[in-house]
């Protein structure tokens, strides 16, 4: 008898306990039945150094960029459709470092790299060092859904673009005044100094989109065009999936921007989502981990974008400004630019 109610007890207690757990699952998953958040790059972006002409401008774009992919998700259609229009509104800007507006390589040519990720699937597409891609991220899903591989580069990466059917360009069209005039002070400073601000603000820019739509799924993907005066081909973090970009149903989507090195070497998109995995963070605990302590203890800085399964948002960031943009279900808007 004694047996028998122990027995009972304990059974109880699994059925109270699974019972709280999902009343606190539900709790959560109501944060937002859908969200998105987008970044233009991290870096030394300061109030001092904007004029009210280029807020508006930057605000303006973000606003554009977001308003797509929310549309999207507000209709009920995919993260990875948002990503993507998303992102392909930044590309086509000549504001951010990438499609229209990528910087410069030691060269004098423009060098681009994208990468997307499906967090139901982890499926995952990326290319890099393309030069004549309107769009990378368009390539980079097309890699992801209609090839056997993961990244594609430089001419193979073209051919295989041109045989999809992706809108091609004339290299002329990624030039900016903007751009080459950076180029040009970066390599002017390395006349006189082995190494100075500049030249640290020249590895910034990258942009990004994460999503959560209302199927659960979550998506991530980012684009670039790197470093200001990179040479021998060097390739960042943004198409490295785990780096630059990673999602997972199961915990979160994150889009890097930074000094890619670093971002490479630390694993940064995966480490967050492992955090939370393995370690049971919330997003923002795993967020300020890598981005507060991590990185910069390996000496380097930058900054990241994520959502996570339940809508929760976090842009977390190291350096003085990073251009960013949230909405949730409710159509709430966020932008900003500056640390405070």
């Amino acid at each position: 008898m004694k047996k028998l109610i122990l027995l009972a007890a304990i059974s109880l207690m699994v059925s109270c306990k699974k019972n709280s757990t999902a009343k606190i699952d539900n709790i959560q998953q109501k944060q937002s039945q859908f969200s998105i958040v987008i970044h233009g790059g991290a870096g030394t972006i300061l109030k001092k150094n904007m004029s009210p002409e280029q807020e508006t401008l930057y605000k303006t774009k973000l606003e554009e960029a977001i308003r797509v992919g929310y549309g999207i998700l507000k209709n009920g259609g995919s993260s990875l459709d948002a990503v993507q229009k998303t992102i392909t509104i930044l590309e086509d800007s000549p504001l951010f470092n990438a499609g229209k507006g990528a910087v410069f390589t030691n060269a004098e040519t423009n060098e681009h790299d994208a990468s997307i990720m499906d967090g139901e699937t982890l499926k995952a597409g990326a290319s890099a060092g393309t030069t004549i891609v309107k769009n990378p991220i368009h390539l980079a899903r097309a890699v992801m859904e209609y090839s056997p591989h993961v990244m594609l580069s430089g001419k193979g990466a073209e051919t295989f673009a041109q045989e999809q059917g992706l809108e091609i360009v004339d290299p002329s069209y990624f030039y900016t005044e903007k751009s080459y005039n950076a180029l040009q002070r970066v390599k002017n400073s390395q006349k006189t100094a082995f190494y100075n601000e500049e030249i640290k603000g020249s590895k910034f820019g990258t942009v990004g989109c994460v999503a959560l739509d209302k199927q659960g799924n979550l998506a991530a993907g980012t684009s670039t065009g790197g470093m200001t005066n990179k040479r021998w081909g060097r390739i960042g973090d943004a198409p490295i999936i785990g780096a630059g970009t990673y999602a997972n149903n199961k915990t979160c989507a994150v889009s890097s921007t930074g000094w890619g090195e670093f971002f490479i070497r630390g694993v940064v998109a995966y480490d967050i989502s492992a955090l939370m995995d393995y370690k049971g963070l919330s997003l923002k605990e795993a967020a300020q981990e890598v981005i507060q302590k991590k990185i910069p203890e390996l000496g380097g800085d930058g900054g990241i974008i994520a959502v996570d399964k339940y809508g929760n948002m976090v842009m977390e960031f190291n350096t003085s400004g990073m251009f960013r943009a949230t909405m949730n279900d409710k159509g709430d808007l966020f932008i900003g630019m500056y640390k405070d």
